[in-house]
């Protein structure tokens, strides 16, 4: 369960460029939810997100995990809880490291770090199987480097590292929007069926309307920092584009008309 009450923050407060980003956000979500949230430009989508992993300070608020308050851990505490893949597909990996190297740090999330074998032979095997269900053939290329992956190789690795220790939740900030379209596509696939296998809880940021209705199992949309619609799993499932559009324009007006969040 995650728990978000009345949380607050401010970029640059009492200065000029002062934006206020989230403006009291209240959300609850039930463990294995799947959300998809949507919003215009500068709605508040990513900084929610940055707020939850604790890349970025609150202001004031609350942002509680199961029984645990972690409104003021640091980020490196979080990452125990919380896992991430990032719009940018060279953001989630190191490139200088092996597949296998990568893979290994992953595996080590939460725990503690000492001297010892970096890969070990009973690791090597599992990220091998972990690899074949990607299909791109990466279970035979362990000890290549990362950075001689293609982009959409290097996402759904990313992916992988993710959920390779089960997170509490999962967190997509536009995960696919940096891909051509056929390989933002496998990895969608992957997402959804990475999800699905483990009951993960997760919030996934799209700009795709059409993305956005048909995944998860419950929609949110922010505007100005604050979420200004709720759509559960059975009204979404029969809602179409032109009925969210609809709500977006009774929400808030035509102002959405000529928004990127409209492109589907």
């Amino acid at each position: 369960m995650i728990e978000i009450r009345d949380l607050v923050k401010t970029f640059h407060p009492g200065s000029v460029n002062e934006v206020l980003a989230l403006a009291g956000i209240n959300l609850r979500v039930k463990n294995g939810y799947f959300i998809t949230v949507i919003g215009s430009n500068g709605a508040g989508k990513s900084t929610l997100l940055n707020c939850l992993a604790g890349s970025y300070a609150i202001d004031s608020g609350h942002i509680q995990i199961g029984e645990q308050d972690l409104s003021y851990w640091p980020e490196h505490r979080r990452a125990s809880l919380i896992s991430r893949v990032f719009q940018d597909p060279l953001l989630g990996t190191c490139a200088a490291l092996s597949l296998e190297q990568n893979l290994a740090l992953a595996n080590r999330r939460g725990c503690r770090h000492g001297l010892g074998r970096g890969v070990r032979r009973v690791d090597r095997e599992l990220f091998r199987q972990q690899l074949q269900q990607l299909g791109l053939g990466l279970e035979d290329r362990l000890r290549d480097p990362v950075g001689l992956l293609s982009g959409g190789q290097r996402q759904a690795l990313t992916l992988l590292m993710a959920t390779l220790i089960r997170p509490q939740v999962l967190l997509l900030d536009e995960h696919t929007a940096a891909l051509d379209p056929k390989t933002a596509q496998q990895v969608l696939e992957l997402t959804v069926k990475l999800i699905a296998e483990q009951q993960l809880t997760a919030l996934m940021v799209t700009h795709n309307m059409r993305q956005a209705l048909q995944l998860g199992n419950r929609l949110i949309m922010l505007h100005g920092g604050r979420i200004i619609l709720d759509v559960g799993e059975a009204e979404k499932a029969a809602m179409s584009i032109e009925d969210l559009l609809q709500k977006f324009y009774t929400v808030r007006g035509e102002e959405f008309v000529s928004d990127r969040m409209m492109l589907v």
